[in-house]
């Protein structure tokens, strides 16, 4: 299994979708796995909950557990599957529950 590192990502980062902002914080984390890009998790409260809608889709990770995939609903339509979140992860990835990740390809992740 590939190392997963947790950091608190410095400065003010926001996710946008379609040129929308839907989220903004300060307190985001920096989760960074094995060689993998860092991912950037935002807290539950820093989104604007309205965009998203909760998937039947669900995926597993060993390391983090089982995870909720959501829709956003942007300007240009609907983006399935675009962000999940880990909501009782395992002990050691405590720090992940409560926040939401996005799929960069489908959105714009950004510090500002």
């Amino acid at each position: 299994m590939k190392e997963i590192r947790i950091y608190p990502a410095e400065g003010t980062w926001v996710v946008r979708a379609e040129g929308a902002v839907i989220g903004e914080s300060r307190e985001a984390l920096e989760v960074i796995e094995g060689d993998a890009p860092f991912v950037i998790y935002f807290p539950r409260g820093d989104i604007a909950m309205a965009f998203l809608e909760p998937s039947d889709q669900g995926s597993h990770c060993p390391q983090r557990g089982a995870a909720t995939h959501f829709h956003i609903t942007s300007p240009g339509g609907q983006m399935d599957n675009a962000a999940y979140s880990y909501q009782s992860p395992p002990e050691a990835m405590a720090q992940i529950a409560g926040h939401i990740a996005f799929d960069a390809g489908q959105v714009t992740v950004e510090r500002v």
